[in-house]
């Protein structure tokens, strides 16, 4: 058996107005940045995995840092835990790419296995990196417990690939700013003990 605490990275600029940050190499806000330490706590007095991958991208790099840093073991960075390519839409507000792609961003919402965003990725390429994040952790990690930090993007990906269930679910998981989700991992199968747990943050403001 194989046990994954699947993390998504502290609160960060552009979440509040949201903004499709993709790849641009946001840090975490202060408040980011203690919800990093207080989900770090969490995660070594529970569960004490043996390594923490992480996105490149700082806004993980940083909060897997604090889980490491608690937990007293390594970041190992992957490139396939990058958050998606939103292309031309980076960094776009929602009404910006509203306007200029009604259709594409109502498809978005309504049917996200169907888009591929303009000059970026689709669902279905994201899906092909969180396999092989999959594959990686299964390969190396048998009968441990490891760190995975990602973006709300890649993680429902990965979810939804555990609870074998349709990219068109997208929207079906929540992925809030350093919830904690559980998924142990089987030879035949894999079980969501917990998701999108953020309860440990209930003080921070």
């Amino acid at each position: 058996m194989t046990r994954i605490i699947l993390v998504r990275h502290g609160h960060v600029e552009g979440i509040s107005p949201e903004r499709f940050r993709g790849r641009r190499d946001v840090d975490l806000s202060e408040l980011g940045a203690r919800q990093a330490r207080r989900t770090a706590q969490r995660v070594a007095g529970e569960w004490q995995p043996r390594i923490a991958y992480s996105s490149p991208l700082k806004r993980c790099m940083q909060t897997a840092g604090a889980i490491a840093s608690a937990s007293g073991i390594s970041v190992v960075p992957l490139e396939d835990l990058t958050d998606v390519h939103y292309g031309d839409w980076e960094w776009l507000t929602h009404e910006e790419v509203r306007l200029r792609w009604p259709d594409l961003h109502a498809r978005w919402f309504n049917a996200p296995h169907l888009v591929r965003f303009p000059n970026g990725e689709s669902l279905q390429d994201l899906t092909a990196r969180m396999s092989n994040v999959l594959r990686l952790v299964l390969e190396r990690h048998r009968n441990e417990a490891v760190s995975v930090v990602g973006h709300s993007s890649g993680n429902r990906a990965l979810l939804l690939q555990t609870l074998d269930q349709p990219l068109s679910a997208y929207w079906r998981l929540g992925q809030d700013p350093c919830s904690v989700s559980e998924i142990e991992l089987l030879e035949g199968g894999a079980t969501v003990h917990r998701l999108n747990e953020t309860a440990h943050l209930a003080a921070l403001s």
